[in-house]
C-alpha cells in the first residue's frame, strides 16, 4: 500500500487554498495511494473532514500534525484515531504562543467542510514554535498511543540536525522521515551511523501537484492503525520518489 505520510491542507500557512480536504483525496486517489496522513502546522482542526472523505474513497487517513518545537525542530506525529488527535488539539491550545497571523504575509489559515466551505480560520500564527521542547512533544504523543517521527531531517532548516546537531540519547522516536530531496542511500552516506534506523519519505505537499512526489509503500493486511504501526515497526515497508526506485531502509527506531 502506497502512503503519502506528510500532507498539508488550506489550515496550514504554507499550504495553497487548493489544498482543500476534497481535492487532497481526488488527487492522492488519482496516484494511487491508499493512505495518508495529514500533518497541517502546530493544528488538527482540518483533519476530521479529510477522514470522512477518505473513508467514502477507500483511502485510510491517518490524523496527524506538524508539530513545530520551542527548539524550532519540524516532529510529525500520528495518531490511532480521531479522539487521540483531539486531546492533543487541546494541548497544542494550551502551549501556542497566541502570535498572530498575517494572512496578507503568511497566507489564510482555514478550515473547510467537505463541500469546500470555510467553517473556521485559525487567528493564531501556525509558523511560531510551541513552547514545549522535542522531548515533551514526544512524551506526549506517546501517552495518546501515537507515533512520533521527527520530521525532513536531512533539510538544512527546522530539522534535528539543522537545529540541534545531533540526536538526543534519550529522544523516543518510533521513525526518522527524509524529504523529498533526497534518498535513504544519500542520507545514509552523510549519516552512516543511522544505517538500523527506520527512514520513511513523504512529500510534505503543500500544493496539489506536490502529493504523492515522495512515498513510502507498506506491506499491509489490511489498511488500518494496527497494521500500519505493525508494518512500520518492523521495518516493512520502503520509500520512493515519482520516477524513481523503491529503497529498503532501516530496521529500528529508538523506542
Amino acid at each position: 500500500m502506497n502512503a503519502d505520510l506528510h500532507i498539508h491542507t488550506c489550515l496550514s500557512p504554507c499550504g495553497d487554498l487548493e489544498m482543500a480536504p476534497r481535492n487532497i483525496i481526488r488527487v492522492a486517489k488519482e496516484r494511487g495511494l491508499g493512505m495518508i496522513a495529514i500533518t497541517d502546522h502546530n493544528t488538527t482542526r482540518n483533519v476530521q473532514v479529510c477522514m470522512k472523505l477518505g473513508e467514502r474513497e477507500g483511502i485510510h487517513v491517518i490524523p496527524g500534525c506538524e508539530v513545530n518545537t520551542r527548539e524550532e525542530v519540524h516532529t510529525l506525529c500520528y495518531f490511532p484515531h480521531l479522539s487521540a488527535a483531539e486531546t492533543f488539539q487541546s494541548y497544542l491550545d494550551r502551549r501556542m504562543t497566541g502570535v498572530k497571523n498575517d494572512p496578507l504575509r503568511f497566507g489564510y489559515q482555514v478550515a473547510v467542510d467537505e463541500n469546500d466551505r470555510i467553517v473556521y480560520e485559525e487567528e493564531r500564527s501556525l509558523f511560531m514554535s510551541i513552547r514545549d521542547g522535542i522531548e515533551d512533544v514526544a512524551d506526549c504523543v506517546h501517552r495518546l498511543g501515537g507515533l512520533f517521527v521527527p520530521a525532513h531531517v536531512d533539510r538544512p532548516k527546522n530539522s534535528l540536525f539543522s537545529q540541534l546537531g545531533f540526536i538526543p540519547p534519550d529522544l523516543e522516536y518510533d521513525a526518522l522521515e527524509i524529504s523529498k530531496a533526497t534518498t535513504p542511500e544519500e542520507f545514509l552516506r552523510q549519516h552512516p551511523g543511522l544505517k538500523e534506523r527506520r527512514l520513511l519519505q513523504s512529500s510534505d505537499a503543500h500544493y496539489p501537484e506536490d502529493i504523492a512526489r515522495a512515498c513510502t509503500r507498506f506491506e499491509m493486511e489490511e489498511p488500518d492503525w494496527e497494521h500500519f504501526t505493525k508494518a512500520l515497526l518492523h521495518a516493512r515497508f520502503e520509500t520512493f520518489r515519482c520516477g524513481g526506485r523503491a529503497s529498503r531502509t532501516g530496521k529500528a527506531g529508538n523506542r
